[in-house]
């Protein structure tokens, strides 16, 4: 009886074991495509709206206008950005007339030929000594009503737009039309009459900074909670479009005023995930280090930060060994980490690619950008086959890592040749696609092409 129990268990055990063979282990795709590793770059070199900006005051009574040259020799030092700020003093009772307007108009058209955006800004007066500081609600409000038409044209080389038109500097303190103090909504009303015109001004996906956290709460009725989440975010709300400067960067425990809450602070860090966060430190302080700068710029994702202000802190940074962090890190930096290629491509049949990319800068792009993946023939330059991706380089934040995948059946005109591939964020706006200066590059060893704009990250052959 053992004996019978026994030749039946180990029977059972042999077609089990047959059973179980017969299984196919699972393949993992991914393990059959052709792998890619990238080198990362840790040169400083330009990138489209990030970065150090160059400072640039036109006037009212001046003439001085940019010209496509001096952009273009900010941008060899490096720089893609202006602060273009229009003072306009003489016109605090009266329309802005016409040739200031062209002056406006005029710089706009060397920023675009020369290569750069600005962050925008309007004012009345620079010193607390010229009073009135600013005109009255009525002037502002036609005075946007005038710039609007050139908001709306130039538009793509404006990368943000800081509230101004209030107070000393357009910096909504020192003001004598708006109130100085401000507790209800009713004392908030003029100055979001004023973001409200500037949010019509503007193109819908387009953001204005406002000084302080206080404005944005304030003006728009909003408690701590209601900060832009992933879901929420470049929605084209107008809380989605309200973003952030701050012109006394650790200057003191509450940045000269920008804070009266740790709360505050909070509700910037939350929010500036996803709006645009910028502007100058304004002295040296316990708080101006390197160690604190750096963990603060992480915390409120700085894009962007004055070139020529404050020149102490700055030096320090230099002296501190963190400068060229920072010029690397301002705004976004995108790295190549791995990519995994079909290995064996061919005409009419799906290619697989699936690319990652980490974001190693302080924030993320705030406006839109497109992401192509082009397989150039590498005996006909002009033979081009572009994939758009379902990714949004917006939402690649910082600290984070992106996987773009893309599945795109291969044109059966390729067959028989040698292809490049390469990833492309070119700027959207038709002015601007495809210029090499407002394409984003990408932080590794021998992928750059600046002659197109294109990031090189593959060769493939189709049979």
């Amino acid at each position: 009886m053992k004996n019978k129990l026994f030749c039946s268990l180990m029977g059972f055990l042999f077609v089990f074991t047959l059973l179980s063979c017969d299984k196919k282990t699972p393949v993992d795709e991914d393990e059959l495509l052709t792998k890619v590793t990238y080198t990362e770059s840790f040169d400083i070199f330009i990138n489209p709206e990030r970065g150090f900006y160059h400072n640039q005051s036109f006037r009212s009574g001046t003439t001085n206008v940019l010209t496509t040259s001096t952009v273009e020799s900010q941008r060899a030092l490096g720089r893609s950005l202006f602060l273009t700020l229009y003072y306009l003093t003489d016109y605090r009772d009266k329309p802005i007339p016409a040739d200031y307007l062209e002056r406006i108009e005029t710089n706009m058209k060397a920023l675009r030929e020369g290569g750069s955006k600005c962050v925008l800004r309007f004012a009345y007066v620079s010193s607390e000594s010229d009073k009135p500081w600013d005109a009255s609600q009525e002037i502002v409000l036609q005075h946007i009503q005038q710039v609007a038409p050139i908001l709306q044209e130039y538009s793509d080389v404006i990368y943000v737009m800081e509230a101004g038109f209030v107070g000393v500097w357009g910096e909504w303190y020192y003001t004598s039309n708006f109130g100085m103090t401000l507790s209800t909504p009713q004392d908030y009303a003029p100055r979001r009459a004023v973001l409200d015109a500037l949010l019509t001004a503007l193109p819908q996906d387009r953001m204005i900074c406002v000084r302080t956290p206080q404005f944005k709460l304030k003006c728009f009725d909003i408690t701590f909670a209601d900060t832009i989440s992933v879901l929420t975010a470049y929605n084209g709300s107008n809380l989605s479009r309200i973003a952030a400067h701050n012109d006394c960067f650790l200057a003191s425990s509450n940045d000269y005023g920008t804070f009266s809450s740790n709360s505050q602070r909070e509700f910037w860090h939350a929010d500036s995930k996803y709006v645009v966060m910028g502007g100058e430190t304004c002295g040296v302080s316990a708080y101006s280090t390197c160690e604190n700068a750096l963990t603060q710029m992480e915390n409120f994702h700085w894009s962007y930060l004055n070139s020529g202000y404050h020149g102490t802190v700055l030096g320090n940074w230099r002296s501190e060994g963190c400068f060229d962090e920072i010029a690397r890190r301002l705004g976004y930096r995108f790295v190549l980490t791995e990519g995994k290629f079909t290995p064996t491509p061919e005409a009419g049949k799906e290619f697989v690619a699936k690319i990652n990319v980490k974001n190693v800068g302080f924030a993320a792009p705030a406006n839109p950008r497109e992401l192509e993946l082009i397989f150039v023939s590498k005996s006909d330059a002009n033979e081009k086959y572009v994939v758009k991706p379902d990714s949004d380089p917006r939402y690649w934040f910082a600290g984070g890592e992106y996987t773009i995948s893309i599945k795109h059946t291969l044109s059966t005109q390729m067959a028989g040749k040698e292809f490049d591939l390469y990833l492309h964020l070119p700027d959207p706006e038709p002015t601007l696609y495809g210029r090499p200066e407002f394409s984003i590059r990408l932080a590794n060893d021998n992928v750059w092409d600046a002659t197109t704009g294109y990031n090189k990250i593959h060769s493939i052959t189709v049979p």
